[in-house]
């Protein structure tokens, strides 16, 4: 037993001294320069073995002096998606500036941002582009199908964008992913400006589309493996604010525009000088160092030569000089645990795993959550508010679209307090009480078409109260259990299939919106909305689950399992 008692620790010693410096001091303070050079061929035998040890029978690693380097460093760069900000016991905390994380943060949430300029623009210019005295077009009179086709373009091409970019996500990269998107939302928006009649009006807004599909998926991703880990939650979470920072732009210049003639044209323009600075912007960063780290353990190039590619890329990142020690250490150590996930799976699995054990919970919660999130009404809201204000009374073009922009302003505060209060309220309280709200606002919506004309203060109520429910709840909260509630084997896949079901059903429930109008009733519509938020609220209280406070780790063995 005397024995046994000493060998051990020697043992965990001996472990630790191979994977990181005998002290465990901040990383900037560390030098490596006479660290050898690693053969690829040593790197894997290396991830082999160290995906072997079983450091969680080591008491020594949880003792009072805790390492730097555990295996949450390995978490914590073993996926894209992964926004989970790791404590100082489990992994190093990296020194930045926040003067080098604005750039590559503000330039890919450029691409939502112009998500949500084109729904703020499109509640203006539907009501331009079919004024017989404002439109500056002979076409102006739309039929109700065609009004919903202008409306959903965007969403088609964004549903189809998703598409595409699924199986060549990984060849483009981060990078090239969201200059793409940049020059289709410039090609876009110049097109729908320019538009000479209808058939090219919805070219034009089927390529902003396509722009919206692969910003979507390339922003989160490029701002989660460039930010450092601390701040990375943080900064997915305001991509959300990024949207409504868009919807309000949208209405900015829908109430300037809204009484010039042909107003709808600058409306839809005014994207193009944005997503120009938004490609500028992506051409001057560096790639992904971790999608460079991806390609080379992939195969797909000589593993050298994408490592100092990635180092050249981090240091650039971070303000520091080209090809730096901080940045050398902090991609070997990187490129070990990526290297380290591939060895342990044996392969990455196949789309019908989402549908299997686990992920089929996981995507019965996520999916239920972004399809309520939508088939509650919300895009018709969003899209539609300076008609549905209107319609409410407000029967000057530019009155609508003022009250617009007080909903913007409204949603802006709404999605603020959900950001800062999420974490500390937790997920389920703000899902329930902002879907109870939802209903409410909608059964008042449709009370008001029904017999309280005579009080058209009461459809802006209404409307604020949708707009402030939604964004404590399905707003920001559906996409943060969407990035939280899948296994990490299936995050990717599953994530895609959660955006394809949010922008299918975001184009049905638009496209459909002014038909069902026309054929129901604006009572009758709402109150339809309003069963369908009572249905979505009973799908909350009994379906989807508390993560406040779990890991990534916990969340799939305690509730997936």
């Amino acid at each position: 037993m005397a024995c046994s008692a000493t060998t051990k620790p020697l043992l965990n010693l001996e472990i630790s001294q191979s994977h990181r410096p005998k002290k465990p001091l901040p990383l900037f303070f560390c030098s490596f320069t006479n660290r050898p050079r690693l053969s690829p061929k040593t790197l894997c035998s290396q991830a082999k073995d160290y995906c072997k040890i079983d450091i969680f029978s080591s008491p020594s690693l949880f003792c009072s002096r805790k390492p730097r380097f555990q295996v949450a460093a390995q978490r914590d760069y073993s996926s894209g998606e992964e926004a989970e900000s790791l404590g100082p016991d489990s992994a190093y905390q990296e020194r930045f500036s926040w003067s080098s994380v604005i750039l590559p943060f503000l330039f890919p949430a450029l691409g939502g941002l112009l998500f949500g300029y084109d729904i703020g623009a499109t509640s203006g210019a539907t009501i331009s582009l079919q004024s017989p005295e404002l439109s500056g077009i002979t076409w102006f009179n739309l039929s109700a199908v065609q009004l919903g086709l202008v409306v959903s373009g965007s969403l088609y091409g964004a549903l189809l964008g998703s598409l595409l970019v699924y199986p060549i996500a990984d060849f483009l990269g981060r990078r090239r992913e969201l200059i793409i998107a940049a020059l289709l939302y410039v090609l876009g928006g110049s097109l729908t400006a320019y538009a000479p009649d209808l058939s090219v009006l919805l070219v034009g807004r089927l390529l902003y589309g396509l722009g919206i599909g692969l910003a979507m998926h390339g922003a989160p991703l490029y701002i989660a493996e460039t930010c450092p880990s601390q701040i990375r939650g943080t900064l997915i979470s305001l991509k959300e604010l990024f949207i409504v920072l868009g919807i309000l732009l949208g209405y900015f210049v829908g109430s300037f525009q809204i009484n010039a003639v042909g107003g709808w044209r600058f409306m839809y323009g005014c994207s193009a000088p944005i997503a120009l600075l938004m490609g500028i912007g992506m051409w001057s960063l560096p790639p992904s160092p971790r999608w460079l780290l991806l390609r080379a353990v992939q195969g797909k190039g000589y593993l050298q030569e994408y490592k100092e590619k990635a180092i050249l890329a981090l240091s650039k990142l971070r303000g520091r000089a080209p090809g730096d020690e901080a940045s050398e250490k902090q991609i070997e150590d990187n490129l070990l645990s990526v290297k380290s996930t591939y060895v342990e799976q044996e392969s990455e699995g196949n789309i019908l795993e989402v549908f299997q054990g686990p992920s089929l919970k996981a995507f019965i919660i996520a999916g239920g959550l972004v399809l309520f999130q939508q088939i509650t009404g919300q895009p018709s809201v969003l899209y539609y508010a300076g008609p549905i204000l209107q319609s409410a009374g407000f029967s000057a073009a530019a009155d609508a679209t003022r009250l617009s922009v007080l909903v913007g302003l409204f949603k802006l505060l709404m999605t603020w307090i959900a950001v800062v209060k999420v974490d500390d309220l937790g997920r389920r309280p703000l899902l329930i009480g902002g879907v109870g709200g939802i209903a409410l606002s909608l059964f008042l919506l449709s009370a008001y078409y029904k017999f309280l004309g005579g009080f058209p203060f009461v459809a802006v109520a209404a409307l604020l109260l949708y707009v402030g429910c939604y964004q404590i709840s399905f707003g920001p909260i559906s996409w943060l259990m969407v990035s939280e509630i899948f296994p990490l084997r299936t995050r990717g896949k599953g994530i895609s299939l959660a955006v394809l079901t949010n922008f299918g059903s975001n184009a049905i429930v638009t496209f459909a919106f002014s038909p069902l109008k026309e054929l129901l009733g604006a009572e009758n519509l709402f109150l339809v909305f309003g069963a369908i938020a009572l249905s979505s609220l009973l799908f909350v209280v009994l379906y989807v689950p508390e993560t406040k406070g779990l890991s990534l780790e916990e969340i799939e063995s305690k509730i997936l399992k």
